[in-house]
């Protein structure tokens, strides 16, 4: 951020500083009145550089120079490249070169002196002079450090700019939407249009905007202007790479959106739980000929199935999400910037050894972020005294924890507090449990460290703060992940311990550190459907002495989720069902 002159005061040397006492900053705002155009300044403590950039005669100027440096050299460079001689043409007689213009900068009204350092000189509301054009300069002016659109456009899904900005507030900032009137399916576009087109018309306002089917075969541009309270920055316009093309039209979500139209209200809260299926996955040999071949592929590609994803998140409203098979690029270039569009701020925990993990995200206007606490399974299962007991129980079996330790699943742990109620926290568990359908004793061993773990959690750093465990557990209602969860027990005899292959089996009663917790969905006859199976394999656990069902929002119904086979589709982004339901606090 820019030093404010108050400050810098006590900081210049005494031969420079009686220049800048003598020109209080309110002067230097009468320079901006007129059309001069900006010179941008970047300068930051700390660092050695500063950065210089205008446009001059249609002639994007960029400049680095360091910030120890005297004004005087920086104007003279200045000078130098707007005085270049030009390129001598064949045939053509030699030109001489321009004289150099004067290059000078104001404050206040007066010349600074060419002695001051240029972090000194460069101040909000100076002047550039460059012959007879001015600029008025703008120091650490808020600027988009990136503004993309996203490569598909679907009408009625929508359109969530990736954008970062510095110096600025993406909140404070402005938007506006055009389509071409003509419509123009070229793939060519360029990333940046400058000026007023007269092919576009205004179609909206706002940081999302969702096209209608009157905008299919046109092309999007943006205009977002960076701004940070009254600030603003240089503008930018964006160009969509695509056309926007025909949706999908019913999706399984739509009808389960009427129930969450709206934003709930203090003291309730919607969580959603969803297996989102990674890429990595989806677009493997056997994924298109053996596990989904009944569905389209173009329905397995990312951008599509993303347009989907992100449509049905916003369409529920909720307050808190965990997401399961979140690619690291999904992550950073997809949801962030359309879940924070939408009010949501999110945590990711990469899954080891992987490209996918775990995502959680909360809605900022009612739960800030205390503290992560996420783990690797395996790897706390040696190292973390707490769970010693139980790796001893399973030393006694070396291929089944040689098994074990293979694993690489995660366990995400945040802890948020409630905006409302600040002495009211709530610890939120996301994880995904091995896959393997013969991985019933594996899965045993990773929910008795998960709970064990959580359970230690809680007693440290917020006592007293309710549980909600959300996931992908990789087990039905009959296996001892269930029964452990909901019983707070599983019995030596209970058939997972030995799943797997006789080697690998083992015997011992397993107890959770938390009294029985409750699947707040109860249990669906399915919560992933694919062509060579189904079943309920996701759950939001939540413990019922601290959080009470309010509303759990319907499942699509048996004949929507078949209208093409099976999961995926070209109606849905993913192989599982998002899990969607209202929790109300405990008095």
């Amino acid at each position: 951020m820019f030093i404010r002159l108050p400050a810098l005061l006590t900081r210049l040397p005494r031969h420079r500083l009686s220049f800048f006492q003598a020109k209080p900053v309110t002067q230097a705002c009468r320079f901006l009145h007129g059309r001069m155009e900006p010179a941008v300044v970047r300068c930051l403590p700390g660092e050695p550089k500063l950065t210089i950039s205008f446009t001059l005669n249609g002639s994007n100027k960029h400049m680095l120079r360091d910030q120890d440096e005297p004004l005087g050299k920086a104007l003279a460079r200045i000078s130098h490249n707007k005085a270049k001689k030009p390129k001598k043409l064949k045939g053509q007689q030699p030109c001489e070169a321009p004289v150099p213009p004067a290059v000078k900068l104001y404050h206040g009204g007066d010349e600074v002196p060419d002695t001051v350092l240029n972090s000194e000189a460069w101040r909000e509301g100076s002047v550039l002079q460059v012959g007879d054009v001015k600029f008025f300069v703008q120091r650490n002016a808020p600027t988009f450090t990136i503004a993309e659109l996203p490569v598909s456009l679907l009408a009625g899904f929508p359109v969530c700019p990736k954008l970062e900005v510095e110096f600025g507030n993406l909140q404070d900032c402005e938007f506006t939407w055009y389509k071409e009137k003509a419509p123009d399916t070229s793939p060519e576009a360029a990333e940046e249009v400058t000026g007023q087109d007269p092919g576009w018309t205004q179609v909206g306002c706002g940081r999302v905007h969702v096209p209608s089917n009157q905008d299919i075969g046109c092309r999007l541009k943006l205009r977002c202007t960076p701004k940070d309270g009254g600030r603003s920055g240089s503008a930018k316009e964006l160009l969509s790479v695509a056309a926007v093309e025909a949706g999908p039209g019913m999706c399984t979500f739509d009808n389960r959106h009427a129930y969450t139209v709206k934003e709930t209200e203090w003291p309730t809260v919607r969580v959603v739980s969803y297996n989102i299926l990674a890429d990595i996955y989806a677009q493997t040999e056997l994924s298109k000929t053996v596990l989904y071949p009944y569905c389209a592929p173009y329905a397995l590609q990312l951008d599509y199935r993303q347009n989907l994803i992100k449509k049905e998140l916003a369409g529920y409203n909720a307050d808190i999400i965990c997401l399961q098979e979140v690619d690291k690029g999904v992550f950073v270039d997809s949801l962030i910037p359309s879940l924070d569009a939408f009010g949501l701020d999110g945590v990711f925990r990469i899954k080891e050894k992987q490209h996918e993990g775990l995502a959680t995200f909360y809605r900022r206007s009612k739960f800030q972020l205390l503290s992560r606490h996420d783990i690797m399974l395996s790897e706390v299962l040696t190292s973390d005294p707490i769970h010693s007991e139980l790796l001893e129980m399973i030393s006694a079996n070396d291929t089944l924890k040689h098994r074990i330790l293979q694993r690489s699943t995660t366990l995400q742990v945040t802890l948020l507090e409630d905006l409302h109620k600040p002495d009211r926290k709530i610890c939120v568990a996301n994880t995904h449990l091995y896959w393997h359908p013969k991985g019933g004793n594996v899965r045993l061993v990773q929910m008795g460290v998960a709970l064990k773990h959580l359970s230690r959690v809680i007693q440290e750093v917020a006592p007293g703060a309710p549980l909600l465990f959300c996931g992908d557990f990789n087990s039905s209602p009959t296996s001892g992940v269930f029964q452990l969860v909901t019983e707070a027990v599983v019995p030596q005899q209970h058939p997972d311990w030995s799943s797997s292959e006789p080697e690998e089996s083992c015997s011992m009663e397993l107890c959770s550190d938390f009294p029985p917790l409750l699947s707040a969905c109860n249990q669906p006859a399915y919560t992933n459907y694919v062509g060579g199976f189904h079943g309920c394999l996701d759950y939001i656990f939540i413990q019922p002495d601290s959080m009470q069902v309010e509303q759990m929002i319907p499942l699509p119904s048996h004949q929507e989720v078949t209208t093409y086979e099976a999961l995926p589709s070209v109606a849905h982004p993913s192989d599982h069902i998002a899990l969607v339901c209202d929790l109300r606090w405990s008095p």
